[in-house]
Order: structure tokens, then sequence, then C-alpha cells
């Protein structure tokens, strides 16, 4: 049976679409045979619950990933209204650098929330900046800005796949990090970090470049044997240009808090978590591919606070008086978060200098300068 479909859905929507459809028919064909012997109906009685039961499973899973699809239709749907051709546009002013100075850089994951900002400070710096991002989190709209400058190129370009381009420093940032993202596409997520890396690591030692990797939290390396590596353990980050449905802590407070919903926190509540504003984080970043230093660093902010105490924060900042409500805590969920940032403070020069509330006051006002055109807000009073 042969399913022509047209236009650009999503793939694997109509690939279980034609396998149901496909199964459906094999089910009638099937279940209209009453002329067959009593042990063949019999069996054909049994394939028809199993494939019954195998279709109720496949309808429920993507029943999960249209929800989440729904849910990030609000970005989508602006992403490309924002990122159309400009007439005589008009870039930010660039520092100057003379040839020698100005370095080939190329961000993966460059589109992304970290990654865009870390571009546009390496732009602003005067150093030619390659983006590559495959926008399975990433945002052609975070890079906007610099589409067209001669210092700029975007590349859309899966990392799992090796790669051929010249350059002295790579940042690579490429990496699903919300809960949401990674666990909608776990296979796709390893298969960034282990191949993707091993073809980054792999590049950097072709063309001699300097590579940093950023890391999470709680992993732990060792520099490679004849590339120049810096790794960055990034704890919570938050800013401008992160994505709202991500799942995170942050992202979820303020929505719910915009939409004058309760905020939903694990039980008990008095969970630490340490908030680094992003501008330090792309500053630490910079300074540790600056620096000498070849083993692991941390970078985030360790001015900790509960759970409990970052929501009635939000509440605050946003004026609102909605209730706080408990949850199940969830699986493996961490007592404590608390970086340790002695080498960094000792080796780059480094620590978070950004207050927590002013980082929340940016980030409300990009969350709210992102939804004001949507129906966002009037749906959220109802």
């Amino acid at each position: 049976m042969v399913c022509g479909i047209r236009g650009r859905p999503p793939k694997l929507f109509w690939v279980l679409l034609c396998s149901i459809a496909s199964t459906i028919f094999l089910l009638y064909i099937l279940g209209d045979r009453r002329s067959a012997a009593p042990a063949v109906v019999a069996s054909m009685a049994d394939i028809r619950l199993e494939l019954v039961t195998i279709i109720r499973e496949e309808l429920t899973k993507m029943e999960t990933r249209v929800k989440y699809l729904e849910d990030d239709s609000l970005l989508k749907k602006m992403e490309y209204k924002t990122i159309a051709e400009i007439p005589n546009k008009e870039y930010p002013k660039i520092r100057l650098l003379a040839q020698s100075e100005k370095k080939r850089i190329l961000v993966t994951g460059g589109a992304g929330f970290v990654g865009s900002h870390l571009v546009d400070w390496l732009m602003l710096d005067g150093h030619e900046v390659t983006v590559v991002d495959n926008f399975f989190t990433g945002r052609k709209s975070n890079v906007e800005q610099w589409i067209g400058h001669e210092n700029f190129e975007l590349r859309i370009h899966d990392i799992v796949t090796p790669m051929m381009i010249e350059v002295d420093e790579i940042y690579h940032l490429a990496s699903p990090a919300s809960p949401v993202k990674y666990m909608f596409n776990p296979i796709k997520t390893i298969k960034t970090n282990v191949v993707g890396t091993l073809n980054m690591l792999g590049l950097a030692k072709r063309v001699k470049a300097k590579l940093l990797l950023a890391s999470t939290s709680e992993v732990y390396g060792d520099p490679l044997e004849n590339v120049e590596v810096r790794v960055a353990r990034i704890f919570n980050t938050f800013g401008p240009k992160m994505h709202m449905f991500d799942g995170r802590v942050v992202s979820n407070f303020i929505i719910q808090a915009l939409q004058w919903k309760p905020l939903t926190i694990s039980f008990p509540g008095n969970q630490t978590r340490s908030f680094m504003y992003v501008s330090d984080l792309v500053r630490g970043l910079i300074l540790l591919m600056k620096s000498n230093y070849s083993l692991p660093v941390n970078l985030g902010n360790p001015e900790e606070h509960t759970i409990l105490e970052f929501a009635q924060i939000i509440q605050q900042e946003l004026g609102v008086g909605t209730q706080i409500t408990m949850m199940p805590s969830a699986q493996d969920d961490p007592r404590r978060r608390k970086p340790d940032i002695t080498k960094a403070k000792k080796f780059l020069n480094w620590h978070p200098t950004v207050p927590l509330r002013a980082g929340i006051r940016n980030t409300v006002k990009y969350f709210k300068s992102v939804l004001n055109d949507t129906e966002f807000f009037s749906h959220s009073s109802q």
C-alpha cells in the first residue's frame, strides 16, 4: 500500500499515519474473511487484537509529541516573520580588528540560547564567525541581526555528519539542553553528544584549532591528546533568547506567572538551585578559551536559592499574587546545586556579576516582547 503526501508536514507524523492507515486496511480485510477455518479465524483475531494495541500505543505517543509541537508553535509561527530580508539593513557597530588579530571562529549550536549570545559577543569584538545549527532547538531569529554581514556565515548542518571548514577556534555548544527537547528525541541527543563531539574533535585536530567543549555540570573529562581543549561545566543559566517552553524552572515560573496560573514546584520546595545570567556565562566561556587552563572549569553562580524562594522572587518581580502549588517530587531531583567556582576565580579571574533580580527583569521583558504579538495574553486570563 502506497501513501503519497504533499506539502511539508513532519516526516514522523506521516510515517505513523501511513502505517496506521495500512494497518486499519489490513484489519478490515482480516475481519471480512468469515468463511475461513475456525483455527485461522482465531489466529486472525489474536493478530487483530495485537495490532489494535500497537495502534493505541502509537497514537498515545503521537498525541504527546503533537502536544509538544502545539506548545512550540507560537515561537515557530513568529520566527519566520522576523527573518525576512530587510532592505538597506543596518548592522550593530563592530570593533575593527587588524587581519592578524581577527580570528575565524566556529560556533556549533550558535542559533541556540547560549550560542546566539556568544555569537553576538564575538561579532561585536570583530571576529569572523560561522554558525552551524540544525535548528532542532535553535532559531534563526536568534542570529537574525547578523545575517548578511560580511563577517558572519550561517550553515544549516547537523554535526553528526562531518564537515570541512578552516577555523582557528571552535566553541562546541551543539546539544539539546532542556528536558523537553532531549527527552523528545533522546537518541538524537546521544548521537549529537557522542558522534558530533568526535567530529568536532577530529576537525580541531585536522586544522589545529583550539576547541572549547560546553559540558553539563555533571560531566568530567580530560584533555585530548594533540588537541588543545577547554572544558566548561555549565550550571543553570537563564536570560533573553531562552526557549519559553523548554521545561526549565525559570521559563516555567515566568510563563505561569504571566498567565496568572499557580506556580508549580516539586515537593518539598527547599531543594536549592543557583542561577547564572547568560552574559556572565558568555564572558566566562571567552575567558576560558583565551586561557591556558586545560582541565574542566565550573561556570555558574554560587548564590543558592531554594525553589520556593525563587518562586516568590518571580511573583514579586512580576507583581502577581498567584498561588504556589506543590507537586510530587521528580525522580532523581537533586537536593542541592551549587557550583564551586574556585578554579574560575583563580585561573580565569572570573565570577558572576549580574544580580539575580536584574537578570529576571531582563528575561521577563524579553518574554513579554516575544509574546506581545500573539494571542498568548488574551488566553492567559481565561
